[in-house]
């Protein structure tokens, strides 16, 4: 297998050094059980009642197994001295206790279960309430998207096996205490030997879980990409272009190709584990035999009873079990510490930073008169996370109140960012954005979603109902019948609603059952329709509003788009002149930086960029 580019260099997740091999083992430990709190926390808030549940049900089966060796010892002294009543007596104990054991680990399985997938879910849901917290930036980091994968992987099980583990140590601790005090009365050194025969392969365990553990962390990217593989071959948004490009057997060759690496690693891993821990596991059994050995010699000399033996030898083999599960245990909360640092890394990933939270003015207070919004960029420049190159730079622009702002330019000019920048999606490298003379990082986040309304040009087609499709625009809305009839005529989408099955009721995509599918321009029209229905935005952002429509649409959004702009600022970007051209004002933007600014007639004449641009649409209708 080849090098990973990241081997040889110390990375951390949460604290935890990735690669198992570097810095001292203690530390690490340390570092790892110090989340373990953590965990243990997240379930009690979870389960209070099945936490506390687990604790008793793993003290009373602790005590159990000793039990059940001292009442064998008790069966077989009374075999020996020929008492057939005492016989009986301890063997009804013995069933007694056994049965006990039985209910005890069956309502441990089911209370663990209940309360892994209680844990699991809340995990989750506070894995997608965390991501709602972030910047779009994260969202378009790739190291981003590797650690929520790792987060997301773990979520469903590290947190409860964290907790079960916790609680199998306690179980063991108790255990070996009582193995120990009847073993010990035959031979302290039989005690030590039973620690010392464990070690090496519980030693051998932990080295392998830090090299699975570095083996898997390193893999998220592929593992990731084995995803977006699947879903390119089991998506209907991309079935009908795979199959006429005719790639599917390609991309399935890169699935197999990929999925067959991962498997390899894996198994090879899997057998150097099998091998070592087989090998040392072998020598804890010549130690076990050994001392066995000296048991049965013992009675055969007369020193102890048969019974005493059975005792004895029960309690080395159960105690043996016991220590090595408690070494196991150790060294699985220290594997599940580091996932688990893999979660926590995620929950602890800065958010952005709050803005003042002042109360925000109620509909019945802003619909009767919308004030216009004033928009201006000081020095604006922005650069993607790790790009060289400036997205936007040295911008200065000011939209005046009630008035409209086109963006022109080629693709990668840095319009869709500018829009970004102006909607707090991202902060300004440097500059700012002003939003009524106010600093647009300083508002928050409820006061800029009342502000804006938006039409993205890669907008959502959500897999539910025309009406939610409609009504997420301003969700505290989505019941209101009057709203959702007016945003959806003046979004040009009511001819389309009237032919739906059920109207607003029927489920749009082919994703769920009873689901309609859509056009590219009919699905434009249901995300004009979603910008319209917030009626009390100050601004409305349209980012190729009409690029998806039929010409008879496309007319329709025109004639109406001094009526939906009317006592509101907006900003367009359309490539279409015939929607530019009604802007108050065109800034042509050129690899991030203004290259003319103007209304249609100024900038036509200007001879410029503008004019070269429109002259070769025109030529085209010609």
């Amino acid at each position: 297998m080849s090098a990973h580019p990241a081997a040889g260099r110390a990375q951390t997740r949460g604290g935890i050094p990735l690669d198992g091999a570097q810095g001292p083992w203690l530390p690490r430990f340390k570092t790892a059980i110090g989340l373990l709190p953590r965990a243990a926390r997240m379930a009690y808030e979870v389960s209070p009642g099945g936490v506390a549940g687990l604790v008793v049900l793993v003290l009373a089966s602790a005590f159990i197994p000793p039990a059940i060796a001292w009442v064998g010892k008790a069966i077989v002294d009374s075999v020996t001295a020929h008492d057939a009543s005492a016989a009986k007596l301890w063997i009804g104990i013995e069933v007694g206790l056994v049965a006990a054991m039985v209910l005890l680990t069956r309502s441990t399985q089911v209370l663990r279960q209940t309360l892994g997938a209680r844990l699991g879910y809340d995990v989750n849901a506070k894995i997608l309430a965390k991501a709602l917290t972030l910047d779009l930036a994260d969202f378009e980091d790739p190291t981003f998207y590797d650690q929520l994968t790792r987060a997301r992987r773990e979520a469903s099980s590290r947190p409860i096996l964290v907790v079960t583990e916790t609680f199998d140590l306690a179980k063991s601790v108790l255990m070996l205490g009582g193995y120990a005090a009847l073993l010990f009365a035959y031979s302290p050194l039989a005690c030590l030997a039973l620690a010392i025969a464990s070690l090496p392969a519980t030693f051998a365990e932990r080295h392998f879980s830090q090299m699975a553990f570095r083996l898997r962390n390193w893999r998220s990217p592929d593992t990731r990409r084995l995803m977006y593989l699947e879903r390119l071959l089991a998506s209907d948004d991309y079935a009908k272009e795979i199959k006429v490009l005719g790639i599917g057997p390609v991309l399935l060759e890169r699935y197999r190709t990929l999925g067959q690496r991962i498997l390899e690693e894996d198994t090879g891993l899997a057998k150097r584990r099998f091998r070592w821990g087989t090998l040392l596991s072998l020598v804890a059994t010549a130690v076990y035999y050994g001392v066995y050995a000296t048991m049965v010699l013992a009675a055969a000399y007369g020193s102890i009873t048969i019974g005493e033996m059975t005792l004895y030898a029960a309690a080395f083999r159960q105690g043996q079990q016991s220590f090595e599960a408690i070494l196991s245990s150790l060294g699985g909360m220290h594997e599940h510490s580091m996932y688990l640092s893999n979660l926590y890394g995620y929950f602890d990933r800065p958010a952005r930073e709050a803005a003042n939270a002042r109360a925000l003015p109620s509909d019945a207070a802003l619909a009767p008169t919308i004030r216009a919004a004033h928009l201006v960029l000081e020095n604006v420049s922005f650069r993607y996370p790790g790009a060289e190159t400036w997205a936007l730079r040295n911008v200065d622009l000011d939209v005046p109140p009630g008035k409209s702002l086109a963006l022109v330019g080629f693709n990668g000019a840095g319009k869709t960012t500018l829009i970004k920048l102006l909607l707090g999606l991202y902060a300004p490298t440097e500059g700012r954005v002003l939003l009524d003379g106010r600093d647009l990082s300083t508002i928050s986040d409820e006061e800029r979603r009342a502000t804006f309304s938006v039409v993205f040009q890669d907008f959502a087609r959500f897999q539910m109902t025309a009406r939610e499709n409609v009504g997420f625009g301003s969700h505290d809305h989505i019941d209101d019948e009057d709203r959702l009839t007016r945003a959806v005529e003046r979004g040009g989408a009511s001819a389309l609603v009237q032919g739906l099955p059920s109207g607003l009721a029927t489920q749009l995509g082919k994703w769920f059952e009873g689901g309609v599918e859509l056009s590219g321009g009919q699905w434009q029209a249901v995300a004009l329709a979603r910008s319209m229905i917030r009626e009390d935005a100050r601004v409305l952002i349209f980012d190729e509003p009409t690029a998806a429509l039929d010409a008879q649409a496309e007319h329709a959004v025109f004639e109406r788009f001094r009526e939906l702009t009317r006592g509101r600022t907006s900003v367009l970007i359309s490539h279409r002149f015939p929607t530019v051209r009604m802007a108050d004002r065109i800034v042509v933007l050129d690899h991030g930086a203004i290259r003319e600014a103007g209304t249609h007639e100024e900038l036509r004449d200007k001879g410029g960029v503008y004019a070269r641009l429109f002259e070769l649409q025109a030529e085209g209708y010609r």
